[in-house]
């Protein structure tokens, strides 16, 4: 070891064991600090400098509860009746709960889990009120499945994010019991087409939804990526019907009533429908169209030249994702992206595509094809098959405009 002159050389006293050794930097941050150099050294470091290093202080002990970190700061964006989900900053294809997105009728209502219950009445042969306690006591089903308002598109503005554009979507792994299981145990007379799904908000929001979803794969669920089901997701349980529009999809669920029409109510007459041509109205537009979008590079992403990853999901209300290709040219040519499997029924798909930017203005765009053989249509043709853009079921090909200086804006 080179001396310093002045310095004497510093021989430890006790020998080093084999847990001393495995310290890693600890142990050396120890040693050079016994050294009158390490103290020398140790005296030019800040105060602040020693504060930062996790190194010199104990950590904080287990908790009750997870946190994440502070230097993580995804959050949900806001505004009277909907937040949405930071899409772009995601990883994978599963929300965390907290930042699943929401989409309120009249706000979340407070309920005692002990105090609600479920009624199963109308074209049945014994009508049923259920618990939370009898809904667990039933087989349980867990499956992967995409949640999305029916109206989730915006557009006009080249700084909106995916978050902006199409975040009102999420993805989670929810567990219940099968409504088809329920269907048996109350048994459905064979007049019965339909059934009305009530909750409990102060809106009560009701929706009529056809039989035969409710005996294919419709759900009540009472338990979201692992945990009890938040309250903004429907606390203590809702009905979930993978693939179909979000609200129908009732939170707080307290009622279902089976008839042998629907019941017309006003969130599937005067709202949840969508213009097409001619002056007609398109309701009971139930599957949710397959969709796309990159989430990076996007809004507000800075690149640089160079090879550069781009990320996105896929989904489908009627199925699977079949493929997803990427044009790098404002697409004029489209090419094969990795799909991320496994590939799962009405769930978001993760689609990677590796390219090399050189530093030229461009735009990159995704689309999807799914298992039915439906493409994913571009803005122009979406209003010239309705005749405008309308507010709901809208799913066009989204473009993101890569300038020269790195910035990412949305193609407007």
């Amino acid at each position: 070891m080179k001396v310093l002159p002045g310095e004497k050389p510093v021989v430890l006293e006790q020998k080093v064991s084999r847990r001393s050794l495995l310290g890693g930097a600890a142990t050396a941050a120890i040693v050079l600090a016994q050294a009158p150099f390490g103290k020398a050294v140790q005296a030019a470091l800040s105060e602040k400098e020693w504060k930062t290093d996790p190194t010199k202080v104990p950590g904080v002990p287990p908790g009750t509860v997870g946190t994440r970190s502070p230097f993580e700061k995804p959050v949900k964006k806001p505004s009277d009746i909907s937040s949405r989900t930071p899409l772009q900053n995601l990883y994978g294809t599963i929300t965390p709960s907290d930042l699943h997105f929401e989409r309120n009728h009249n706000g979340v209502p407070a309920i005692d889990p002990a105090q609600h219950e479920l009624l199963i009445h109308g074209l049945v042969e014994k009508p049923l009120v259920l618990t939370l306690a009898d809904l667990k006591r039933y087989p349980s089903v867990t499956r992967i499945c995409f949640l999305e308002c029916s109206g989730n598109f915006r557009s006009g503005n080249p700084k909106l994010s995916p978050q902006d554009i199409c975040g009102l979507t999420s993805q989670s792994e929810w567990t219940g019991v099968m409504l088809s299981t329920l269907f048996r145990e109350v048994g459905v007379k064979p007049q019965a087409q339909w059934f009305l799904a009530e909750g409990s908000d102060a809106a009560k929001m009701t929706r009529s939804i056809p039989l035969a979803k409710g005996w294919s794969d419709a759900m009540i669920v009472y338990a979201q990526n692992g945990e009890a089901i938040r309250p903004e997701q429907g606390y203590p349980f809702r009905l979930f019907l993978p693939g179909y529009e979000g609200n129908m999809s009732v939170k707080w669920l307290r009622r279902l009533e089976l008839s042998d029409e629907p019941f017309m109510t006003r969130e599937e007459t005067s709202k949840y429908t969508e213009p097409v041509k001619d002056g007609k109205i398109r309701y009971f537009s139930f599957d949710i169209d397959a969709r796309s979008i990159i989430t990076f590079p996007a809004y507000p992403a800075q690149v640089q030249k160079g090879w550069i990853e781009i990320r996105g999901i896929a989904w489908s209300g009627r199925g699977k994702v079949d493929r997803v290709e990427v044009s790098t040219d404002g697409g004029r040519s489209w090419q094969l992206a990795q799909i991320q499997g496994p590939i799962l029924d009405k769930a978001h798909t993760g689609f990677r595509y590796l390219w090399y930017w050189d530093g030229n203005e461009t735009e990159i765009q995704s689309r999807v094809t799914d298992e039915t053989g439906y493409i994913q249509p571009t803005y122009q043709q979406l209003v010239a098959a309705r005749g405008s853009k309308g507010g709901y079921h809208f799913n066009p090909i989204t473009g993101w405009v890569l300038q020269r200086d790195g910035q990412v804006l949305l193609r407007t």
